[in-house]
């Protein structure tokens, strides 16, 4: 796989240029639902807004913001804090993993070999991985893209909730290449097989 890491900041304008017209780990789940099966709403929703990216230039107006992408903006920067005093770490900037047809902006890196998600929570969800042991499966395929776009070894998913504790605000579960071997060969013949999809639907509108 090519890749090229562009050292942006998230939610920049240069950021979301990168991402115009790509398939990118956060909307992973998108089409990794189903298994092998048809693809659903979901992905051929997103497969338009992909395949109109292409056709436009610009980015498609399928986003949205909400109580939870707010929380997260304002408390990410704390979660990477406490995470870095944690683990005894510098987490530097995710930037943007640049695959040509596919990319991946994880939240941070560490070190030469890691891979930094945080997820900013309700009390409830962050409880509900507290009683789990493991990471939140919701995010699972986006955890996968991190390592197979970043070709990194590791990744450790947060999950940080203000309401806690402090001695329980900060969740962290590592997950390596090894625990997610059959994945990332899912991940890659799926993620073909979509983007197949955004090529036919792209065809089907007239420029």
């Amino acid at each position: 796989m090519n890749r090229v890491w562009r050292d942006v900041p998230q939610n920049s304008e240069a950021w979301l240029q990168l991402r115009i017209g790509k398939a990118t780990g956060s909307n992973a789940g998108c089409y990794m639902a189903n298994g092998d099966g048809a693809f659903g709403d979901p992905a051929k929703k997103y497969a338009l807004q992909i395949a109109l990216e292409i056709a436009t230039g610009r980015k498609a107006e399928f986003s949205f913001s909400n109580e939870h992408t707010e929380r997260g903006h304002t408390d990410e920067p704390i979660a990477r804090m406490h995470y870095e005093d944690a683990e005894f770490v510098d987490v530097t900037n995710g930037g943007f993993f640049d695959c040509g047809d596919h990319g991946d902006s994880p939240d941070g890196l560490i070190g030469k070999h890691g891979v930094l998600e945080i997820k900013c929570v309700t009390a409830a969800v962050h409880y509900a991985t507290l009683r789990r042991g493991s990471f939140d499966p919701a995010y699972r395929w986006q955890l996968v893209s991190h390592l197979d776009c970043t070709g990194r070894d590791w990744v450790d998913f947060v999950s940080f909730c203000s309401e806690f504790p402090e001695a329980s605000q900060l969740i962290v579960y590592r997950s390596t290449r090894d625990d997610f071997k059959d994945e990332l060969k899912r991940l890659e013949d799926r993620r073909a097989k979509f983007l197949e999809l955004v090529q036919t639907t792209l065809a089907s509108i007239p420029r």
